[in-house]
């Protein structure tokens, strides 16, 4: 079930359209690009790792 909810799509604009303040609006927004920060972390963390691995010689 949760990997399901992963990949949902949703329709942020339609979400902004309807949003009852701007507060929410703020919050829609932010909701939307935690996913690729975290993404991004672990990639970034994953390279670093790789990087220090190559430069020790393992």
């Amino acid at each position: 079930m949760t990997i399901i909810s992963l990949f949902q799509n949703v329709d942020v604009a339609e979400k902004i359209k309807h949003a009852p303040d701007s507060s929410y609006q703020i919050g829609v927004v932010i909701g939307s690009f935690i996913p690729f920060l975290v993404l991004g972390g672990i990639a970034l963390w994953m390279y670093n790792r790789a990087k220090k691995r190559d430069k020790n010689g393992y």
